[in-house]
């Protein structure tokens, strides 16, 4: 037996006593070529590490050569699973936007909460989703708005976020450059209507008389509203949103839902936006990329 066999197994290192030293040299050179051999080989792994960094759509079993449709859908490849998770997420994005503005037929669907005036029943840092203020009309809606006032709420039991009548969502005083408040509509005037005196809440006077106030009488028909924290009416001087008598023609939506703290993060998103120049549309597909994001990394770490 040739190689290292013959080695371990002779007992003489110079060779048998038969005195066959010339075979012996020749077969105790095979060790050596044996020993070479993987040497030699190294070069032909280092050539396939090579070939593989060139060509790293083989590592994971798919190759363009295979489809680039298939090559996109199934490849490891970081670069090309960072691209689809991106496309998956913008879609569901325009995918839920496009449900919500089916349901509720405004855009944006969301407002967040900036501060605590409707505290408990909706906090500062909510998000809400609105819808318009003709869709899902209550029992009693005054005329064509679609708005239950707490007035009548009280009266068919019609109750948004624990307390009677509709929240809705308006521009005070009908001015486009004023952050939209999110208030209670109380009561329904009509212009000319000395509200303080037919139909406001004493409590909610902060002690004044309809002289006292400039938009009593109401200068036109609307709605009398009231953050539900606020002592008095938002159309009281210096009082909740300082705005005269809201006209339906100023209200953006009604309440339906909220969702708490996720507002937090819509106006953070907002204020860059302000900073850009990123539009509703921009804003709303920034937002949800966002909490789909810490929404998956919360799930994952939930999963460890």
């Amino acid at each position: 037996m040739d190689g290292p066999d013959g080695e371990t197994r002779g007992d003489d290192p110079t060779g048998p006593p038969d005195g066959r030293s010339g075979p012996d040299s020749a077969r105790g050179a095979d060790p050596g070529d044996r020993a070479a051999k993987p040497a030699d080989r190294e070069p032909d792994r280092r050539d396939r590490a090579s070939d593989d960094r060139r060509n790293p759509t083989h590592d994971d079993g798919v190759a363009i050569e295979d489809g680039i449709g298939r090559w996109l859908l199934e490849t490891d490849d970081w670069r090309v699973t960072t691209c689809r998770d991106v496309a998956a997420s913008l879609a569901i994005i325009a995918t839920i936007g496009l449900l919500l503005f089916a349901i509720g037929g405004t855009w944006p669907p969301f407002v967040a909460v900036e501060s605590g005036s409707m505290e408990p029943n909706i906090r500062e840092g909510d998000l809400v989703f609105v819808v318009d203020d003709d869709r899902f009309a209550g029992e009693n809606a005054i005329g064509d708005t679609g708005v239950v006032t707490l007035e009548s709420g009280r009266e068919n039991g019609h109750e948004k976020f624990a307390s009677a009548g509709d929240v809705i969502v308006f521009i005070p005083n009908g001015d486009p450059t004023k952050t939209p408040t999110i208030h209670r509509a109380h009561f329904w005037v009509e212009k000319g209507e000395r509200w303080v005196e037919t139909k406001a809440d004493p409590g909610s006077l902060n002690g004044a008389t309809c002289d006292e106030i400039t938009t009593c009488p109401a200068p036109h028909d609307g709605f009398v509203t009231k953050g539900d924290a606020n002592p008095g009416y938002d159309q009281l001087p210096r009082s909740g949103a300082e705005t005269t008598i809201v006209s339906p023609d100023w209200i953006t939506g009604k309440a339906m839902v909220r969702v708490p703290w996720v507002g937090e993060l819509r106006l953070a998103v907002g204020s860059a936006g302000a900073a850009t120049g990123l539009g509703p549309t921009g804003t709303f597909v920034a937002t949800g990329t966002i909490a789909l994001v810490l929404f998956g990394m919360a799930a994952e770490d939930g999963s460890h």
